[in-house]
């Protein structure tokens, strides 16, 4: 199978980003994935999606998604044309959640304790390895198993179940 290689720019927050401000409560009046996209982060960054671009990273400290346990979250990010996440450590529903919607997520101490805003990462999930591009260094993470590439790959869980 061929690796999965991610490349953006880092968007750096702290610990403990829960649901309510990946995607707040008041847009839960809808599952439509574009109008959550609208709203990713604007709680805890009213700039956000002024400043990401396709393809970019959150990059986060300890216990990213925390909170309630919507899939919401994830699916807001992920429509929001980000590659995926890097942290420490996730709440861990957020991280089931993140898998079943196909959302990237890392989990590396190093690359959260030094990647900067603004940085430009390379991620392959196979390796699990972080580049940092811009500082030129390179940091570790969970390799992703093949069978969790494949259902980045085709979209998420639903889709990986129905085409296999």
């Amino acid at each position: 199978m061929k690796e999965i290689i991610l490349k953006g720019k880092a968007h750096k927050y702290g610990s403990n980003v829960n649901t309510d401000e990946i995607i707040p409560a008041r847009y839960l009046n809808t599952s439509d994935p574009k109008e959550l996209a609208k709203h990713c982060m604007e709680d805890i960054d009213t700039e956000f999606l002024k400043k990401a671009a396709p393809g970019d990273f959150i990059v986060a400290e300890n216990n990213f998604g925390c909170g309630s346990s919507r899939e919401h979250a994830p699916i807001a990010i992920k429509t929001a044309g980000l590659s995926g996440v890097i942290a420490k450590s996730y709440a861990r529903i957020f991280f089931r959640n993140a898998i079943n919607t196909g959302l990237p997520i890392l989990e590396s101490d190093e690359a959260a304790e030094k990647i900067r805003t603004g940085d430009k990462l390379e991620v392959n999930l196979a390796r699990g390895e972080i580049k940092n591009i811009t500082r030129g260094e390179t940091y570790k993470a969970q390799a992703f198993p093949e069978f969790m590439q494949e259902i980045i790959r085709k979209g998420g869980l639903l889709e990986y179940i129905k085409k296999t």
